[in-house]
């Protein structure tokens, strides 16, 4: 079994075939895909096509960083509302994080948004799904200074560094955090990207889940089409490469990651 640990089959690119989209992933041999939500208006198309799919599909709640509106306090108090509620069904908080890739207009209330997160993700003992884009350095002193808020309490914080593509050094700062592992994505099969090397330099297969964000980044031999979960098996084979290990092997460790981190879906 192979765990898409990052997919947001109900968006839109998705509207016209989304079970044949489920079908794929499931005879690709995906036993379960992981929906981070981005935003207030994602949470009840996300809900439904759960709902269609127990045991398969799981949901997170979370805010990302590029739909901050001018309404975000609200937005924040209505998603707390369903974490709150004692059986609600999301196994995470994300997608979370911080991006100033396009926009740097909301660069401090993306640093408050995404510290709030963090600390819901303490106070109810799920998981963070983390966004990071061109905002290592800022992502990095907002959780060390949330760790630190809350040493205090017995809860511990733990996740995923979603998308990894950055550098050795990067990976090892990230990897300090105990409990996080990086997300790897459809970017490890670019021609051009330093992300092997990497790999193979200071991360451990044991630190890792794999990953689509689909309908987005999609890996070779798909770049330039819609990105889905059944596309993943490109991950695993070029991890199995990497690391010099049989694609079993791959799997089998990575969906025990996920696994360990998301322990809401066993």
């Amino acid at each position: 079994m192979i765990i898409d640990s990052h997919s947001h089959l109900y968006d839109e690119a998705f509207r016209d075939d989304v079970e044949d989209v489920i079908q794929r992933a499931s005879a690709a041999g995906v036993g379960k895909i992981f929906l981070p939500n981005i935003n207030a208006e994602t949470v009840e198309p996300m809900l439904a096509l759960v709902s269609k799919h127990p045991g398969y599909l799981y949901p997170m709640m979370g805010l990302h960083p590029e739909d901050i509106t001018d309404d975000w306090h609200n937005v924040l108090a209505q998603m707390e509302t369903r974490l709150q509620a004692p059986d609600h069904p999301y196994i995470a908080v994300g997608e979370v994080g911080l991006d100033y890739y396009w926009d740097r207009s909301r660069y401090d209330e993306q640093q408050e948004v995404f510290a709030i997160q963090v600390g819901w993700a303490q106070k109810y003992e799920l998981p963070l799904m983390i966004h990071t884009r061109s905002a290592h350095r800022e992502m990095v002193d907002v959780l060390k200074q949330q760790i630190v808020n809350r040493q205090s309490t017995n809860s511990k914080s733990h996740g995923v560094f979603h998308c990894f593509g950055g550098t050795a050094n990067e990976a090892e700062e990230l990897l300090r955090f105990d409990g996080f592992m990086l997300g790897i994505g459809g970017i490890l099969t670019y021609k051009k990207s330093p992300l092997p090397d990497v790999l193979r330099e200071v991360v451990p297969l044991e630190r890792i889940v794999v990953e689509t964000d689909s309908p987005y980044l999609p890996p070779v031999p798909h770049r330039g089409k819609r990105n889905e979960s059944a596309y993943i098996n490109h991950v695993v084979d070029k991890l199995a490469e990497i690391f010099s290990v049989e694609r079993d092997v791959v799997s089998e460790i990575t969906t025990r990651n996920a696994l360990q981190i998301f322990q809401k879906a066993l």
